[in-house]
């Protein structure tokens, strides 16, 4: 069989190929590695293969083999420890303590009772009804002053506060 024959069933499976592989690695990249070794792999055997019709499960075949043999690889190189590395230069965490740093800012703009509520409610996990205990006031102060205190901060211009973000408050100030 001919090079033009593999070329055409290569150019006609592309995407149902790539698919294969990227649902077995879950990264683009590694998924168009994982195929182009696939690929020639198959290409070197293409004159042995004698069932054509059953080329699509051999590169399949094939691609999940060597799957398999790079995740073992890279097993023999990973070992788990008891402590976690240190990540110096970790470019998210510094964005989260950037985003710490401005949240405490923002709050410190508030009016003192509001900004008690919102430490009790997402820093503390206290349920508004125990926030209403603490500071002797009522469960519908408390709901409607932290419900102005969070639209206060979605319209701070510095820390651009979003809807999604009000769950994670706690886990930011934390």
């Amino acid at each position: 069989m001919s090079e033009a024959e593999f070329t055409a069933y290569v150019q006609e499976r592309r995407a149902s190929l790539y698919a294969t592989a990227y649902h077995l690695t879950g990264d683009r990249y590694e998924a168009e590695d994982l195929l182009q070794s696939a690929l020639f792999s198959t290409y070197r055997a293409w004159d042995r293969i004698s069932d054509k019709a059953a080329v699509g499960g051999y590169l399949r075949r094939t691609m999940t083999n060597l799957h398999i043999s790079a995740w073992r690889r890279r097993k023999l190189n990973e070992y788990p420890t008891e402590e976690l590395p240190e990540t110096v230069g970790d470019t998210d965490a510094m964005r989260g303590t950037e985003l710490r740093a401005v949240l405490w800012q923002a709050l410190a703009r508030l009016p003192e009772l509001q900004r008690t509520m919102l430490v009790l409610r997402y820093y503390e996990g206290r349920t508004d009804p125990e926030i209403a205990d603490i500071l002797d006031i009522s469960v519908g102060t408390v709901k409607s002053s932290i419900w102005r205190s969070l639209r206060r901060l979605r319209e701070d211009e510095v820390l651009s506060f979003g809807r999604d973000q009000e769950e994670s408050f706690g886990e930011l100030v934390a």
